[in-house]
């Protein structure tokens, strides 16, 4: 980078942060939200979770490390990413890394923001942005370079279906070699490539399909609800479809958004945090003992335990601030988890609930 062109960060509230653009030079808008994940910044920004969002990354120094080469396995999934683009809208850092290094770098932050066209500002005080945040609640903002104009008011992302935006538009298949293995069908909510790789490197014939496509109408062994951004509300016809399912015996795992819907498909109700929850250190204990998990999250929504029937349990709860991290059915193979189990970026510690999850079918 040789120029230096200032940036504009404006909230809904009137608060302005002046920094420096880099990526790509044009405004954006979206819902502001923080991150406090001290790396994993590939895998923040290809997460379909945050589609419709402005990330603000709490660690001061981004881009040290480059970007990774694009590509795909021989099963079709991203080698490096969790999707096969750029989904934030913006990106708020404090001090941009203009030399990188790292042995399997290809090329720089600010190179690969340019491609797919994501304006960033770097040079801002997230701290400060972040306790705004954390006051206030995530609001709308808006990331203007200079010379470029953007006011307010802008749409609300909220106010839309973002899971019908990130989800796939057809059926794929992942694992299918020919060979008698266990079939899970996989709602696509916004899935992170990482869910698909622990799948299929368990030896699992994964089909991948839409948000609101009747799965019941295909022979599977299992059903997994995946992440997605944004509420759980839009996705009425998911829930009727899980509702479906859930007459039967055959397991079911979710996983974030697939908590939610899990639980909405149950009947209890869901709320939007103040904040939410995105970070690589959120503490989760499985209820009825003493076992503490440390578990990379990326939601801003949240299950209502008070709503739960008498046929389900919570499983997880958040040590921050004591909501639900999980719910179980009493009797049946139904479970679902609000952090993510496959982490990337973040810890693995709960991994082993793939392993759960597919020993049932």
């Amino acid at each position: 980078m040789q120029k230096q062109l200032g940036a504009t960060l404006r909230l809904e509230i009137g608060m302005e942060f002046r920094g420096w653009s880099f990526g790509y030079d044009k405004a954006c808008d979206g819902e502001v939200v923080f991150s406090t994940a001290m790396v994993g910044y590939p895998e923040s920004l290809t997460d379909p979770s945050y589609s419709g969002q402005i990330l603000c990354v709490t660690y001061p120094i981004i881009g040290n490390y480059g970007v990774p080469d694009e590509g795909v396995d021989e099963n079709g999934i991203s080698k490096n990413f969790e999707s096969e683009k750029i989904w934030v809208r913006g990106l708020v850092i404090s001090e941009y890394s203009f030399q990188y290094s790292h042995w399997d770098a290809v090329k720089s932050l600010d190179e690969w923001l340019k491609e797919q066209k994501i304006p960033g500002i770097w040079g801002i005080d997230t701290r400060a942005l972040t306790q705004v945040l954390r006051e206030n609640g995530s609001m709308l903002g808006v990331i203007v370079p200079d010379g470029e104009e953007k006011e307010f008011p802008v749409p609300d992302p909220n106010l839309d279906n973002q899971i019908a935006i990130v989800s796939c538009k057809e059926v794929i298949r992942y694992g299918a070699d020919g060979t008698d293995k266990k079939k899970v069908v996989l709602v696509d909510c916004g899935v992170k490539h990482n869910i698909l790789r622990c799948f299929v490197d368990r030896g699992i014939e994964l089909i991948r399909v839409p948000w609101d496509y009747d799965f019941n109408e295909l022979e599977y062994d299992g059903l997994f609800i995946s992440n997605g951004p944004g509420n759980p509300a839009f996705c009425t016809s998911t829930v009727a479809h899980i509702r479906k399912a859930m007459k039967g015996d055959k397991p079911i795992f979710g996983i974030c958004m697939g908590n939610q819907l899990l639980a909405r498909a149950a009947g209890a109700n869901t709320y939007k945090l103040k904040y939410g929850h995105r970070s690589h250190n959120q503490p989760a204990r499985m209820i009825g003992t003493n076992r503490c998990f440390i578990t990379s999250q990326n939601h801003g929504f949240a299950v209502d335990d008070k709503t739960i029937g008498s046929d389900w349990e919570p499983w997880f709860v958040n040590m921050n601030d004591g909501t639900n991290e999980g719910i179980r059915h009493k009797s049946k193979p139904f479970c679902s988890v609000q952090f993510h189990p496959e982490a990337s970026s973040g810890p693995t510690d709960t991994e082993f609930l793939f392993d759960e999850f597919i020993s049932k079918l």
